[in-house]
């Protein structure tokens, strides 16, 4: 419990989390039992660890004393400290390794790759001790697909590998060593039937995965903690194309969709929608997204390409500084066409502008729309080009909105326009912008023209802001808590 004492607060908080996600219970139960017992005036009602002082959460963690746990809380320890080795690198890096330590460095890495590999049945994959085989840029992908059995748990039954030339290293079907109740086939692809001659077992690819992960390679995956799981593997060197692409939901991190990546970034739909994985395709997609990062340059964003737009995406043109006076059904007596509208919400709840979409059966309609608008060209705040236009109503209402397609041209510095980062803005051709930093912004994935001018610190700057600021607000939660149960203990005093 000596590293657990000396560790910092971020760290007691993943193992926390961890531990909360894993059901594990100590001397006085699991987490939110404990605060009962330690803290009886706040109790649960401030159960986020990460909003608790770091003496009640190691006064927590030393509750547990079955090694096992213990066990795992050095795991969890053991992936931060690789985290921060990495943060203290000073050797040049190859692009391959460079990926390897965007995964390791990020935030979800310590939480989603602790596996409990102490455990009987797992396999660790020992890293090389000579310089030259930890600096190896030697890549396999890997994808895997797993079926329910009758105890709750997920089991391995197909396993795909493929190397950097996209050939097939490792194509298996695996035979659960328990009794199975669902094979999932929708989403495997993979029946009962279909394992009826099958012999090979979990050890069987894990003996295949050992030689094949030796001398230092770098194994990609899309959410690759999930196939390691299933694979009751524990390698170090990897990279997860689910963490390294930057995508974003709202203010917070989120996790693509390994189909939303290709249409995106390689222009083309891994699946349709309903039709089973196919798990060779998405070890190679995999593959192929990492290549992509590695040619565009790792640490600057993707260029857009335009084949992987969102067919919903780019049949919609954007209206936006419609005058609130005019109704969003107006809109069909402004602009040609046969489209439906839909009225964007305004989140500053205020002003005298609005913004909607208006979409059309198909992208060549709403191209041909666009194109056929009788009105000037302008430029937004950003350069995309829009078109100004005026009209006059039937009942004499006069004015103006601007009308820009969701997708600008450009051929490989295409930029998609997605309709949940700020596609509502509604700011004149040259109006000034400038950076805010009390708005969050929803960036899609930031996939922005090669000609864009990338400041090195300005981002650094933000990101520490707004760090600080998600302090400041922790803190604000708190001191209101805390106050809501001053107020509370007062009123009960004073009925006494």
């Amino acid at each position: 419990m000596d590293k657990l004492e000396k560790a910092p607060k971020e760290v007691l908080v993943d193992i926390v989390k961890l531990s909360q996600k894993r059901g594990m219970k100590g001397s006085n139960g699991g987490w939110k039992d404990f605060l009962i017992v330690y803290d009886k005036k706040i109790g649960v009602s401030l159960s986020d660890p990460a909003r608790r002082t770091p003496e009640t959460l190691i006064a927590f963690l030393n509750t547990f004393t079955d090694p096992d746990d213990l066990k795992f809380f050095d795991k969890v320890l053991e992936k931060h400290d690789s985290i921060e080795h990495i943060e203290k690198k000073t050797d040049k890096l190859s692009p391959e390794q460079e990926l390897v330590y965007k995964t390791v460095g990020h935030p979800q890495y310590a939480q989603s790759y602790s596996f409990p590999s102490y455990e009987e049945g797992w396999v660790v994959t020992k890293e090389r001790k000579k310089v030259k085989a930890n600096r190896s840029n030697a890549m396999v992908a890997i994808d895997c697909e797993m079926v329910l059995c009758e105890d709750g748990t997920d089991a391995l039954v197909r396993v795909c590998v493929v190397d950097r030339d996209l050939k097939v290293k490792l194509d298996e079907l695996v035979k659960p060593d328990k009794e199975v109740v669902d094979y999932r086939t929708n989403i495997t692809g993979v029946t009962a039937k279909d394992l009826e001659q099958v012999t090979c077992s979990l050890q069987d690819v894990q003996e295949s995965m050992k030689k094949l992960l030796s001398r230092g390679m770098i194994l990609i995956g899309h959410s690759l903690n999930n196939d390691l799981q299933a694979l009751k593997v524990d390698h170090t060197r990897v990279i997860d194309t689910s963490l390294v692409f930057k995508y974003w939901s709202g203010s917070n991190f989120k996790r693509p969709s390994l189909n939303d990546l290709c249409k995106s970034v390689l222009g083309y739909e891994v699946r349709k929608e309903g039709a089973p994985h196919d798990c060779l395709e998405d070890a190679r997609a995999a593959m192929k997204l990492v290549l992509a990062k590695i040619e565009a340059g790792v640490d600057k964003n993707m260029p857009f390409n335009q084949n992987g737009v969102f067919e919903t995406d780019a049949m919609k043109l954007l209206c936006h500084r419609i005058p609130i006076s005019i109704p969003g059904e107006k809109l069909l007596e402004i602009i040609p066409g046969d489209f439906t509208i839909e009225v964007k919400e305004n989140k500053k709840g205020k002003g005298d502008k609005y913004s909607a979409l208006a979409v059309f059966k198909d992208k060549q309609e709403a191209d041909d729309v666009y194109n056929g608008l009788n009105a000037d060209e302008v430029k937004d705040s950003s350069g995309r080009p829009q078109k100004l236009i005026s009209f006059k109503l039937d009942s004499g209402v006069t004015g103006t909105l601007y009308v820009r397609k969701m997708v600008q041209p450009g051929g490989e510095g295409d930029v998609q326009v997605a309709s949940n980062k700020r596609a509502a803005e509604d700011e004149a051709p040259g109006q000034h912008k400038k950076v805010k930093t009390d708005q969050t912004l929803e960036p899609t994935m930031s996939i922005e023209p090669k000609e864009t001018i990338e400041c090195q610190h300005c981002d650094g700057y933000l990101r520490e802001i707004e760090s600080l600021k998600k302090k400041l607000s922790e803190r604000d939660q708190e001191i209101s808590t805390l106050h809501k149960i001053i107020v509370s203990q007062a009123r009960k005093q004073s009925g006494l």
